[in-house]
């Protein structure tokens, strides 16, 4: 399977969801933006049925992660790249993506970096696949 990410913002904008971020995570994403764990959580998440989600923005009636910037070339970046969850440094291999080709060809109308740059070994897809949160 090939991978190429476009910089689209699509997987980080859209219907309402979720991304699911770790106490670890939450500890990651606080120290990148030089705030207490407590000040994080505040400003940038909200908890849902015992876990922790980042929050979403309404812009254009889509749902972007409080995170999502975008650029004067119109692409989109991760304001937190360097810490960004699991949930989001795994994409596409997510197990909803990878339980039979036709998933895998749903996500890729979505997601232009899907079946174009590197390809990934199925080793490699196995680890994305295992790490990412169950939604």
């Amino acid at each position: 399977m090939s991978f190429g990410c476009t910089q689209c913002g699509n997987c980080c904008t859209g219907p309402p969801g979720y991304v699911w971020v770790s106490d670890d995570e939450l500890d990651a994403l606080a120290k990148l933006l030089d705030l207490r764990r407590d000040e994080f959580v505040e400003r940038y998440a909200h908890e849902v049925n015992g876990r922790w989600s980042l929050n979403e923005v309404l812009i254009d009636g889509r749902y972007d992660c409080v995170f999502l910037e975008w650029g004067e070339d119109g692409k989109g970046r991760c304001g937190v790249y360097d810490a960004r969850p699991t949930q989001c440094r795994t994409w596409p291999f997510w197990p909803e993506n990878l339980g039979h080709p036709r998933d895998w060809q749903r996500a890729s109308r979505g997601c232009p970096g899907i079946n174009h740059g590197r390809r990934y070994t199925f080793h490699e897809i196995e680890i994305g696949r295992d790490a990412t949160p169950a939604g």
